[in-house]
Order: C-alpha cells, then sequence, then structure tokens
C-alpha cells in the first residue's frame, strides 16, 4: 500500500504525540508501582516521594497521557477521513512542544516543591489539590489554548475537506470536551459546590465526551483494518453517540448521591446509571459483528485469509470492546446504585472500578491506534503479532485485569468490616485496612503492577521495533 506517512505531516505530528503520550504512560506505570509499594511497605521511599505524591503523579499522568494519545489519533486519521492535509499543521507543532514542555514542569514542581502555603499561590503555581485534575491554575489555562488550537485545526481541516461521519462527531465532541474541562477552573469554599462542579469534569469530560471520542476511533479503526463498510460503521457510530449521552449526562447523578445535593438525585442516578453500560454493550456487539460480516464476505469468495491488516491494533480494539463493557459497564454499575454505594463509595471497590475502566475504555483503543501509527509509518501491508506484542499484550491486560480483581477482593473486606460492621468510623477504618483479605489484596495488587510494567516493556520494545520485522506483509 502506499505509504501516507512520507507525504504528511499531520502524520508526523501524530507519531510525536503518540510518542510522548508513551512516556508519560511508562511514568504513570511507574509511579503507580511507588504508591502500590507503599501500601505494602509504608516506609518505601518516605519523605523522598510520599505517597500523596506518588498517587497525583500516577493519577494526573493517566488524564495527560491519553489526552496527547487522543490528539495524535486525531491528526493521524484527519488526512484520511478529509482527503486534504491538516490545516495549520505547524500551529499544531506550536502547541504539541508548549503542552509538552508544560506537564514537564508540572511534575518537576509535583517532584520537588510538592506544597505550598496553602493560599492563592499554591493554586496558582503548585498544585490546586483536586484529584486527576490537580494541574496549577497556570496550567489549566495553558491547557484551555492547546486544546483550543487544536480543534481549530481539526474544524478548519472539517470544513475545508470531505467531512466524513467520523469527523462530523469528533467536531462536536470536542466542542464538549473543551467546554466540560472549564467547570473544573473555578474555585469555591463550598465543599459541595465544589464536588458538584468536580464531577461535571469528572463524569462528563472523561466518562462522556471521552466514550464518543473512542466510539469515533472504533469506526476509523473498523473501516481501516477489516474495511468495513462506512455506512454501515457510521449509523453505529450515531447510535451509540445518542445512547452515550442519553445515559451519560444524567447517569453523573450517581456521583451526587453524598455530596449534599437534592435527593431526587438518588432516583435519577441510579436509574440512568444502569443504562450506561448499554451503548457500552452496544459497541462491544458492533466490533465484533463488522469483523464477522467482513470475514464472512471474504470466506464466501473462497479467499482463505484474515481480513485484518493490522492484527496488534485490531486486538487492542477487541480489547476495547470488551474491556469497556467489563470495566465501565459491569464493575461500574456493581457499585453505583445509592443502596450499594452508601457501603463502597471512596473504598478499594471503586479503586477496582476505576482501574479497569479507564484502561478498558480509553487505554487499549489508544494502544491499538500507536500501532496503526507503525504500521503506516514504515509503509506495512499486512502487520502480524510478533512475540512481544503478544507477550505486551497478554501481560498488560492480564496484569490490569488481575490488579482490578486484588482490588475488588480488597475493596469487599474494606466495605464490609469499616462500613457494614463499624458504620464507617476511624475504629472501622483502621479495623478494615488491618484485615487478612484486604493486606492480601493490596499484595496481589502489587504484583498485577510488576507484571503491567513488565508488559509495558515489552510494548515499547514492540512499537520501537516491529517495524523492521520480517513477518509483515508489505
Amino acid at each position: 500500500m502506499a505509504n501516507s506517512y512520507l507525504t504528511s505531516e499531520s502524520k508526523r505530528l501524530a507519531t510525536w504525540y503518540f510518542t510522548f503520550a508513551a512516556i508519560i504512560f511508562g511514568a504513570q506505570l511507574l509511579f503507580g508501582l511507588v504508591a502500590a509499594t507503599q501500601y505494602v511497605m509504608p516506609s518505601f521511599l518516605f519523605e523522598v516521594v510520599d505517597f500523596s505524591v506518588a498517587r497525583m503523579i500516577h493519577i494526573n499522568a493517566l488524564i495527560v497521557w491519553m489526552v496527547f494519545a487522543m490528539f495524535g489519533s486525531v491528526y493521524w486519521l484527519l488526512p484520511d477521513e478529509t482527503g486534504i492535509e491538516t490545516v495549520g499543521i505547524g500551529l499544531g507543532k506550536l502547541l504539541f512542544w508548549a503542552f509538552a514542555a508544560a506537564i514537564v514542569v508540572v511534575v518537576l514542581v509535583y517532584l520537588f516543591i510538592q506544597v505550598g502555603p496553602a493560599d492563592e499561590t499554591s493554586i496558582w503555581f503548585i498544585h490546586e489539590g483536586r484529584e486527576y485534575i490537580e494541574a496549577p491554575r497556570w496550567a489549566d489555562f495553558a491547557i484551555v489554548v492547546v486544546v483550543l488550537g487544536f480543534i481549530s485545526n481539526l474544524y478548519l481541516t472539517g470544513m475545508k475537506g470531505n467531512r466524513s461521519g467520523i469527523v462530523t462527531v469528533l467536531m462536536a465532541d470536542m466542542i464538549a470536551f473543551a467546554g466540560i474541562y472549564l467547570a473544573g477552573m473555578f474555585f469555591t469554599d463550598n465543599v459541595s459546590v465544589d464536588q458538584f462542579w468536580w464531577w461535571w469534569v469528572i463524569h462528563l469530560w472523561v466518562e462522556a465526551t471521552w466514550e464518543v471520542f473512542v466510539g469515533s476511533l472504533a469506526a476509523y479503526g473498523l473501516i481501516t483494518m477489516i474495511g468495513a463498510h462506512r455506512k454501515v460503521v457510521e449509523m453505529w457510530l450515531w447510535i451509540e453517540v445518542a445512547m452515550l449521552f442519553g445515559s451519560g449526562i444524567l447517569g453523573m447523578g450517581h456521583h451526587y448521591f453524598w455530596i449534599g445535593t437534592p435527593e431526587y438525585w438518588w432516583e435519577i442516578g441510579a436509574l440512568f446509571s444502569a443504562l450506561e453500560p448499554l451503548p457500552l454493550v452496544a459497541m462491544f456487539i458492533h466490533v465484533l459483528y463488522d469483523w464477522g460480516k467482513m470475514q464472512g464476505e471474504e470466506d464466501a469468495k473462497g479467499k482463505e485469509h484474515s481480513v485484518i491488516t493490522n492484527k496488534p491494533a485490531f486486538t487492542w480494539f477487541i480489547l476495547n470492546a470488551f474491556g469497556n463493557f467489563l470495566g465501565a459497564g459491569i464493575w461500574g454499575f456493581f457499585h453505583t446504585l445509592p443502596q450499594v454505594n452508601l457501603y463502597t463509595h471512596g473504598t478499594q471497590f471503586t479503586s477496582a472500578h476505576g482501574h479497569l475502566a479507564f484502561f478498558g475504555a480509553y487505554a487499549t483503543i489508544l494502544i491499538g491506534m500507536m500501532y496503526l501509527g507503525v504500521q503506516g509509518k514504515n509503509g506495512i501491508k499486512v502487520m502480524n503479532h510478533t512475540k512481544s506484542s503478544i507477550w505486551a499484550t497478554c501481560m498488560i491486560f492480564g496484569g490490569v485485569l488481575g490488579m482490578t480483581m486484588a482490588l475488588t477482593v480488597a475493596g469487599y473486606a474494606d466495605f464490609i468490616i469499616s462500613r457494614a460492621q463499624w458504620g464507617a468510623t476511624w475504629e472501622g477504618y483502621f479495623a478494615g485496612q488491618g484485615g487478612i483479605w484486604y493486606a492480601q489484596g493490596m499484595g496481589w495488587r502489587l504484583i498485577m503492577g510488576v507484571i503491567t510494567f513488565t508488559g509495558f516493556l515489552f510494548l515499547v520494545k514492540d512499537l520501537l521495533s516491529t517495524g523492521k520485522a520480517a513477518n509483515h506483509v508489505r
């Protein structure tokens, strides 16, 4: 096939974003290992990298590397979907370096300064103290500028080129992507009000706009890797978008149970949270159906070969469909009903859901997009698995699934002892922390974290070397 990477500045820029995303992904896993070790050995790196700092970098790096990979994914697919080079590519390059430099500065501040005088200086130059969005205020504004520049490139390209259904969805979604983030940029002294707006970012930003983004990538991947029919794929995409927004917006109410909001959020949040797994089921069926349909058409022609042109990427796309449904859908639904959430809220059960949901819903498909980038960069017609890609896939997915199970067991001990038996008292908290199931769960979480990080090393090795492997069809 023609190597469009050679002539596309947009695709070259995409590989920059993918590369930096992979670096931050490694940092996220590394600091996650530090935090997991400190659960088992509390004195580990004491007063060097304390648990609060390791956890902060672990969580925020998660958001950052995914945003970089998302931007890279859009820059990769835009020339294919619009038929033209991305408009404003020079601005895109400038914003990449500005964004990367800002992230490096923020991480260095987290590591070496960590705390401030607890006034406006801290909020502006150290961190805001909000979980997942702890970037200092100056970085918040920098992120907004970068995102607006990215959106301008997307819109100018979409309006100038042949705008497909996928690009149309992305254009609409990115407006929500930028707008909802603003809800976490102002401060209020009222904790309930502050949490109300904070959940707009954590739920509507991450669980709604990101999910729609994933649907767009899934549609592009199916067309690119198995030659799925565009009209069918885009029909599914619009259905999933309607279902995601229909359930996701009011489903946000399941975060409002315990922060002082009116009691009607109990019923609203419970009902629409119960509906949230449905679009994830649709996405899972969508991917498997299109794969089977296209393979069946080839088999009917007497062609005994796989329709998949990038097996590593397609594996990650399949894992996304499965992991999204399992982590965001099933594990999320496990504890969003208020009758259950009364006991599970803030326990390790929440952590189990968070690990599998973020990984299953987003990391998987973004890794798949990185493999599409490697394929295009090296002019590979059919990319096959290598030993490293198989080890990476098995160890990363198995490790995250293992961490989820370990955290689920620890969470069960946590809420049974500290919540159900002891009534959410301080004594109950420490009794839960000292339980044997809890301690063993934390130990197994660490072991599975090591496996996941080892898988990441195999992934990096494969992404760097598979372009020269001899088992691909060129």
